[in-house]
């Protein structure tokens, strides 16, 4: 991670915390019971605990006198160290299942939160560091609930036991005292270097699965690049640091157990001595020191309790790299519907949208008749692409609205606002089983297989479809496609979800310009009528629309129909001169001024 944004991980550790503190609240509260009777069985399992020794001692006098209720104490001796397993026991299999249900939850509102916002802001997460917070870092902060309930449970042996022995002896109580400031001091030192060292190696351990990821995606490129060595040397960059954070988590473990175990039995010698001491002066009995030795060994239990800590800090620092997806700015909806039976007119009332502290689009001011065809066009970096997703609000402005017949986007519901509000994009990803599925995938009832095959014929997709082993039966992993057939598809779900706006963008760069022109005659007579946007790169695309609005430096410079710019603006024919001088089939983008004019006069 880079200084910068190490700096920004620091100022906004306070929120972060605050953010994952409340969804360890929310998991917790979602196992509720089962964490309560974690922390039932726990603790009645240090209870147990610490009436073992008071029990063993005191059956301990009564056999050495041989009084005749020593049986029966002897009973009650294996009664409790029964129950103690037995709680334990009990207690290890609840923790499994709240650890499960608590990752789950965690998984949940990670993913919530990553689908419930904008595009833009879920791809501040690249995929692999999404991945590896909703998988390992979700397990780890699983954890937290019960790790809880057995650390506060963990810390009742010590306290109690400290309270035992002062009831038995003061004297010894005051012995085993003398070190608990040395205790207290290692805990806060564990604690501290620990959650500095977990969180160094999850911030490595997320930079290494996004790296990992973009060269999964990219294995045609790099292999055609010959650059695997190099890849996989950038990938593996930072695992010598990985390698250094997990040693020094261990490290700082393991000094913490070693000095634990030094100080200990250092304790339990001087617990010992004075009770040895006690004992012949006849002011404690055998019983007595035999129990006076097992508390202060519960007293100096501190590998329990850290253990129990360093679960503790392990996973709520894992929870706020999960609920980092929790914190993504919410995309609300509102409860209203759309008029029925509206055209489809598309209103941008003073659009501005800002991106990294820079306005991208400004003064956005237009009406789109409903039923109409709108070309936007423009150079690279213009902000077509930002026109289309605010048009179909993937994403709000940052000023102005956007209203659908009349409606503002920002108060429809989600299903009204995606029933009738389709995408079409330049790079579609497929989702579903089969070929079938990944067409008839959207919101609403399935599609029929007609409307699937109506859909793919209109996209130029039903010939290569119906080539497949299995047609539109075919699994997608079975189906090796080319970029153009993928955008097929891409058009074709589209279509079949087709409402009165439908988003094009880019959505016919990979398809030839015979299939092109295909699929534009489709949309205009074979699919639903609606006013259609299409971010045009082709001139063809332009010339077909009823209206073009050009774009230039984030700005509406010009709004009219092809023929009248290409006739009187230059620059608006400069655009397709130098926008991309060949399409994907390796045509020339341009077309003369009288090929234009014709196909405009069509």
């Amino acid at each position: 991670m880079s200084p910068p944004d190490e700096a920004l991980d620091t100022a906004q550790e306070p929120a972060a915390g605050r953010s994952a503190d409340r969804a360890l609240v929310a998991a917790a509260r979602h196992s509720g019971g089962r964490t309560a009777a974690v922390l039932g069985c726990a603790v009645a399992a240090a209870v147990a605990a610490l009436a073992e020794p008071a029990v063993l001692g005191h059956t301990l006098d009564l056999l050495l006198r041989r009084d005749p209720s020593g049986p029966a104490w002897t009973l009650l001796c294996a009664a409790v160290i029964a129950a103690e397993v037995a709680l334990d026991a009990a207690a290890a299999r609840l923790t499994g299942e709240v650890d499960g249900r608590s990752t789950a939850r965690l998984r949940r509102l990670g993913l919530a939160g990553l689908l419930r916002t904008a595009p833009h802001h879920a791809a501040r997460h690249a995929p692999g560091e999404t991945a590896a917070r909703l998988t390992a870092h979700a397990t780890e902060a699983g954890k937290v609930p019960a790790a809880v309930a057995h650390a506060v449970a963990a810390l009742l042996p010590p306290v109690g036991a400290v309270v035992a022995l002062l009831l038995i002896d003061v004297w010894t109580a005051l012995a085993f005292l003398t070190g608990v400031p040395l205790l207290v001091l290692l805990l806060r030192a564990f604690t501290r270097d620990t959650r500095t060292s977990i969180a160094r190696y999850q911030q490595v351990q997320l930079a290494t699965a996004g790296r990992l990821v973009e060269a999964l995606a990219g294995a045609r490129t790099i292999a055609a690049a010959g650059t695997a060595e190099r890849e996989r040397a950038r990938i593996l960059a930072q695992l010598p640091e990985l390698g250094t954070e997990g040693r020094r988590m261990w490290q700082v473990f393991g000094s913490t157990t070693a000095r634990s175990a030094a100080l200990m039995p250092m304790l339990l010698y001087a617990v010992l001595a004075v009770g040895g001491i006690r004992l012949s002066a006849g002011a404690i009995g055998v019983g007595d020191l035999l129990a006076a030795l097992r508390y202060a060994g519960l007293a100096a239990g501190v590998g329990a309790v850290t253990g129990g800590l360093a679960a503790v800090v392990r996973g709520r620092a894992a929870a706020r790299r999960t609920a980092a997806l929790l914190e993504l700015p919410v995309l609300d909806h509102g409860r209203a519907e759309l008029p029925a039976d509206g055209p489809g007119t598309l209103e941008l009332r003073g659009v501005r949208v800002v991106r990294g502290g820079s306005t991208v689009l400004d003064a956005i001011s237009l009406v789109i008749p409903g039923g109409s065809t709108v070309a936007v066009v423009g150079r690279s970096g213009a902000g077509k692409t930002l026109f289309a997703a605010v048009a179909g609000r993937l994403t709000d402005p940052d000023a102005g609205e956007v209203l659908l017949d009349g409606v503002p986007l920002r108060e429809l519901t989600a299903g009204a606002l995606r029933r009738e509000v389709g995408h079409a994009f330049d790079r579609p990803v497929l989702f579903g089983d089969t070929v079938g599925d990944a067409i008839g995938f959207g919101a609403g009832p399935a599609p029929g297989p007609e409307a699937v095959r109506a859909a793919a014929r209109a996209a130029g997709a039903d010939p290569f479809v119906r080539r497949l082993p299995h047609g539109y039966g075919t699994r997608l992993t079975d189906a090796p496609m080319s970029g153009g057939e993928v955008q097929r598809l891409g058009l074709a779900r589209a279509f079949c979800h087709a409402g009165r706006l439908l988003v094009l963008d880019d959505a016919t760069s990979s398809l030839d310009t015979v299939t092109a022109r295909e699929v534009e005659r489709a949309l205009a007579h074979r699919i639903r009528p609606g006013t259609r946007i299409v971010v045009a790169h082709r001139l063809s695309s332009a010339v077909r629309a009823d209206l073009v609005v050009w774009l230039e430096d984030g700005r509406m410079r010009a709004v009219g129909t092809h023929g009248e710019l290409w006739q009187h603006e230059p620059a608006y024919r400069a655009v397709f001169a130098t926008d991309g001088t060949a399409d994907a089939e390796g045509e020339p983008a341009t077309e003369t001024t009288t090929e234009a004019t014709a196909e405009a006069a069509r």
